[in-house]
């Protein structure tokens, strides 16, 4: 999906609800899924008949270890997804690929209907201002600047998705706002850090959370890197 592309979602009408015990995505982000179990197939089944879209939800507790197949109690932020690709396979499964498009919060949950598998609910935008706003990038400019210095010939460098970030980061119109959410899931495995980047509206306050979690990131690296050094006697590294 292109940068220029825009997605709307219709905040007036009950989203269907995927419910994980992770945060599965974020605006942004691309991730593919493989939908086997009934009610999900029929999820994906009916918004591939309209607007092809989700509710990517998180679980709240360990209720759901119990009531899977019920309905466990969720954790109010959810990222809306956009299936931009899909394959039906001949037994009713999905492959499909989803596009974060952006932070919702639930407000009701709607009452279990004997026609629809899955969980559906009312939700409202998190976040006054788009993502890609240029008072946004304006505030954020300072964290761009660190991170593509840091991709380029720092720390982090060394991540797997170095290359693909920084080749992001240098197309002057790209938003900053988004690469930030782009890294996030890439150097962020601490699921209640990721709950809370989900959950916050404010990109600065995202930034500032982001920005602690690349700081201890880079330390690590630096370290790690000072234990490799090929100068070092065999058998001998720092502590």
């Amino acid at each position: 999906m292109s940068e220029e592309t825009t997605i709307s979602v219709n905040f007036g009408r009950p989203m269907p609800l995927f419910p994980l015990d992770t945060v599965l995505l974020l605006p942004q982000q691309v991730q593919p899924l493989h939908i086997f179990e009934p009610r999900y197939r029929q999820m994906i089944d009916r918004a591939l008949d309209g607007a092809g879209q989700f509710a990517s939800a998180v679980f709240k507790g360990a209720r759901w270890k119990l009531e899977y197949h019920g309905r466990p109690p969720l954790k109010p932020a959810v990222c809306v997804a956009q299936i931009v690709q899909h394959e039906r396979l001949p037994d009713g499964r999905y492959n499909v690929l989803v596009q974060g498009v952006c932070r919702a919060r639930i407000v009701s949950e709607m009452p279990p209907d004997e026609e629809t598998l899955y969980r559906q609910a009312m939700l409202e935008p998190i976040g006054v201002s788009p993502a890609d706003s240029p008072e946004d990038d304006e505030r954020l400019s300072a964290m761009r600047a660190h991170v593509e210095a840091s991709l380029a010939d720092g720390p982090l460098r060394r991540l797997r998705v170095a290359e693909t970030l920084r080749e992001l980061a240098q197309r002057e119109h790209f938003p900053t706002a988004a690469l930030l959410e782009l890294l996030t899931m890439s150097v962020i495995d601490d699921q209640q850090i990721r709950y809370q980047l989900l959950a916050e509206g404010d990109p600065g306050a995202r930034a500032e959370i982001l920005g602690d979690e690349i700081t201890q990131l880079e330390r690590l690296i630096a370290k790690a890197e000072r234990q490799r050094r090929d100068d070092l006697p065999k058998g001998c590294h720092w502590n």
